[in-house]
């Protein structure tokens, strides 16, 4: 859709649409603002817990390019009839909680009527002009470090369906609710080791490292094998396919080849995700102490696979298992 709008000149904008990165970055002074906008229908049942998804996946941005979030607009859409104000003051507080959180001021924000509840947030963040990271700094040779495991889509799915079970979608809640600020915060702890970045969200982990990869002129291998999971998302994988989870696949057609890899892990790399983790390309040197950090703060962080030069055959990621 913004493929044929004009390309901006101003020389304050470091990053904008044209590389599907995850916020845009306009230089002020000596620093740099990060501005970012996202917000979607309910994904779970609680009100609180969809306040705080949302908020998590707004600002999960901001934490995307390196920057630091400081400042949020609410964007609600709440019916006008029969609508509970209870339940909308449930999403607010929950949202409200995370940005706390994240050291975020809520500055306010803008409500509208629709018949079908919306909620989310625009981020703005700051960071420093020469140290932005991109979706386009990828480095053959580079090891690919994942910080949450994958598998919200299906589990929201089978989940309004009744086919998963408490257990199973209280901890693809408590993920989809996890900030990426501890990840943000252990990978910039090591200066200069992460080349790029972005969040896994709605293309998917396949979808969004074919983005790293185009912007990287690289190609991405993928072991399925590494990739965490959400417990019980491999089983609840095939019958539980959501139509974003097709979308992708035909998005990107090509440029992502399955080798090898069982149907059901192969879906999952295409399954949409909701506040999903970060994906970082980063100095493979540093890739085993950095996980190691990131696990010892609690993340389910692991390094997934590799970058290699771009393939002549324009294949951007290989998926494979082992």
């Amino acid at each position: 859709m913004l493929s044929d709008l004009p390309v901006p000149t101003d020389p304050r904008v470091l990053v904008d649409y044209r590389n599907a990165d995850d916020a845009g970055v306009f230089v002020v002074g000596d620093t740099a603002l990060v501005q970012t906008v996202d917000f979607f229908t309910p994904i779970v049942d609680d009100p609180f817990a969809y306040g705080r998804i949302a908020a998590a996946n707004a600002v999960s941005d901001v934490y995307a390019m390196g920057g630091r979030p400081i400042t949020a607009l609410a964007i609600a859409a709440f019916p006008a009839r029969d609508f509970d104000m209870a339940t909308a003051r449930a999403i607010v507080t929950g949202g409200l909680s995370v940005l706390q959180e994240c050291g975020v001021a809520l500055l306010g924000g803008h409500t509208v009527q629709d018949t079908e509840i919306k909620f989310g947030y625009a981020v703005t963040g700051l960071v420093a002009p020469d140290a932005v990271w991109t979706n386009g700094g990828a480095r053959p040779g580079d090891a690919l470090i994942l910080t949450k495991p994958i598998g919200t889509g299906v589990v929201a799915t089978a989940a309004k369906f009744d086919r998963a079970d408490q257990p199973t979608v209280a901890a693809a809640v408590a993920s989809m609710a996890q900030t990426n600020r501890v990840a943000a915060e252990c990978l910039l702890a090591h200066p200069g080791a992460v080349h790029g970045c972005t969040d896994v969200t709605g293309f998917g982990l396949a979808g969004h490292g074919c983005e790293m990869a185009v912007a990287s002129s690289a190609t991405l291998d993928i072991d399925m094998g590494l990739v965490p999971l959400l417990p019980g998302a491999r089983q609840l994988a095939l019958a539980n396919k959501t139509g974003g989870m097709a979308n992708n696949r035909k998005h990107f057609g090509e440029a992502i080849r399955v080798d090898g890899v069982p149907d059901d892990l192969a879906a999952l790399a295409f399954d949409p995700q909701t506040s999903g983790g970060l994906l970082a390309s980063v100095d493979p040197a540093q890739a085993p102490r950095m996980v190691e950090q990131l696990r010892a703060a609690g993340l389910m962080a692991v390094i997934v696979g590799r970058v290699g030069a771009a393939a002549a055959d324009g294949v951007r990621v290989r998926l494979t298992l082992g």
